[in-house]
């Protein structure tokens, strides 16, 4: 791709892309339709191809910020690990829970912090919706161009986001609803002589829906991620469109699609445990270096005969402190966990390209195509 990228290439190329304009509703899946573990294969190669063969510091470090705020895989996986890996005696705990107490002592504060943090979320939600077509983008165009692609793919990435943010609403809510209309046979006190097994039984239910639920949710965010995503992208469609073709695709072929989400999950699972493995030393000597500053400052405070304390002014100082860090994990989490990512988001393009002829005319134009088709010629 020329470096003289603008708007307009970016116009000309997607124009040579056909739209979903005589498009029927529906999919029109294509006779050869490739099989999970070839699309794998495929994926693989193009990963190495567009992050080693050669590599450029720029485009890695564009992907790292693209790949940033998408979680549901191995980011999010190696950042909540090693947030629980703090012990509960060590300093940071301790401020996080100092400053947290000292944020819901008075209800002003705590509603200004339960609106702050639920705008933190929509904002992560809306970044986390439109990076994931830019992601795409970068993948079918094999380069990254940050302030284009954002602008090309906002409109779709607001119809995700108002996916996601109705879908967890909906579950927030009925959730809540099913809570509150079982709380009060869970309060209800149990007769000595006769004993209820019913409140029990009904908490197992509750548990046991919740967790399915949470599954159902990320095996449905999975597949838009991976799939429903890639179609709007070539299409230029909402999303609700895309998952009914999505959906008539998959009861088309129902035992290829559950053997690539068996492959995907798997491939998932041994990616997140190989990050894992990775960051373990270097998460543990980042953590150790905070640990060592703040005690630091503990010591340097004491050699002037003061004291730490919990006021406005160290609250503030410790939640930086805290978010600063954080921030960091966050950054060196996706450096390394950015490859996986682009990984995953291209066995799931391989993976369907062939069923729509669409994304596959768009597939089939981006430069590492030719090796795929020398290679089955």
């Amino acid at each position: 791709m020329a470096k003289g990228f603008s708007q307009a290439g970016y116009r000309t190329l997607s124009s040579v892309v056909p739209r979903a304009a005589p498009f029927k509703e529906g999919p029109q899946p294509e006779a050869g339709g490739l099989a999970p573990v070839e699309a794998l294969s495929r994926a693989l190669h193009d990963t190495l191809r567009l992050l080693f063969r050669p590599f450029h510091g720029p485009r890695w470090i564009k992907l790292t910020v693209v790949c940033l705020f998408l979680g549901g895989g191995t980011t999010t996986a190696a950042f909540q690990w090693s947030l629980h890996s703090l012990p509960g005696e060590l300093p940071l705990s301790d401020a996080l829970l100092r400053a947290l107490e000292y944020l819901t002592g008075g209800p002003w504060l705590t509603l200004l912090t339960m609106t702050l943090a639920l705008g933190a979320g929509l904002v992560w939600i809306y970044l986390r919706s439109v990076f994931r077509f830019m992601l795409v983008d970068s993948i079918v165009r094999e380069d990254v161009h940050l302030g284009v692609s954002w602008a090309g793919q906002r409109p779709l990435g607001q119809s995700y986001f108002f996916w996601l943010v109705g879908m967890l609403a909906t579950l927030g809510v009925g959730l809540s609803g099913v809570a509150i209309a079982a709380y009060p046979y869970l309060q209800a006190p149990a007769s000595p002589a006769k004993p209820s097994l019913f409140p029990s039984l009904l908490l197992v239910a509750l548990l046991a829906s919740i967790v399915l639920l949470g599954l159902l949710v990320a095996l449905l965010v999975v597949i838009t991620d991976d799939l429903v995503v890639p179609l709007m992208y070539a299409e230029r469609i909402p999303l609700a469109r895309a998952w009914r073709q999505m959906a008539a695709a998959m009861r088309a072929e129902p035992a290829t699609f559950a053997a690539y989400l068996l492959l995907r999950l798997t491939v998932g699972i041994g990616i997140g445990v190989a990050v894992l493995f990775f960051l373990f030393p270097v998460i543990l000597t980042l953590l150790s270096a905070a640990i060592i500053a703040a005690a630091l400052v503990v010591f340097i405070l004491r050699a002037f005969g003061l004291a730490w304390v919990w006021n406005p002014a160290t609250t503030v100082l410790a939640v930086a402190a805290i978010l600063l860090l954080s921030v960091m994990m966050l950054i060196l989490l996706s450096v390394v966990g950015m490859p996986g990512q682009v990984f995953l988001q291209d066995f799931g393009i391989n993976f369907i390209a062939p069923r729509f002829p669409a994304l596959e005319a768009l597939w089939r134009i981006r430069p590492g195509a030719s090796f795929h088709r020398a290679e089955a010629g």
